[in-house]
């Protein structure tokens, strides 16, 4: 006697998940470490933008094909931005972007070359050495031009 699979009898939880991952979005997250908030914080205040967005971005170019791009915003989030929140402080960011940066974490760093920030991509399948250009694996998005790569001269890796 052969065993016939039950094809019409589905775990109820299983139901459920499937409907719960139907209904969700995505979680797209950008991070700040303390260091980085902390020195975010004091930027502001030395430029009297207090409560001021921190806006950060991909856009075609640098050494590694895309290249990172921060500036504080005094001006409320653009159409079409994500707005994020961590150690208190606002993150714009536009949907483009977003699908390269989730998951990153803006850090702080000091070096020989003094102090700076830097962003912990893990979507970047290759880093410049300037910590500000990176690839990842489906550079094509609609409206990215990554074809003006051409090295930033700093870490002479062009």
């Amino acid at each position: 006697m052969g065993h016939t699979p039950r094809t019409n009898r589905i775990d109820p939880n299983v139901r459920i998940i499937d409907s719960i991952m139907a209904t969700t979005e995505p979680t797209y997250t950008i991070s700040l470490t303390e260091r980085a908030a902390q020195e975010l914080k004091t930027l502001m205040a030395e430029n009297q933008k207090e409560g001021a967005a921190l806006r950060v971005w991909v856009a075609g170019g640098g050494c590694s094909g895309l290249q990172y791009g921060m500036a504080l915003d005094d001006q409320p989030a653009e159409e079409g931005d994500v707005t994020l929140q961590h150690e208190g402080i606002s993150i714009f960011v536009d949907e483009m972007s977003l699908r390269y940066m989730s998951g990153s974490v803006v850090d702080y760093v000091d070096d020989v070359l003094g102090g700076g920030f830097k962003i912990e991509n893990p979507n970047a399948v290759k880093s410049c050495g300037c910590g500000s250009s990176f690839s990842a694996e489906d550079e094509a998005m609609e409206g990215l031009d990554t074809t003006k790569g051409g090295g930033c001269g700093s870490c002479g890796c062009h």
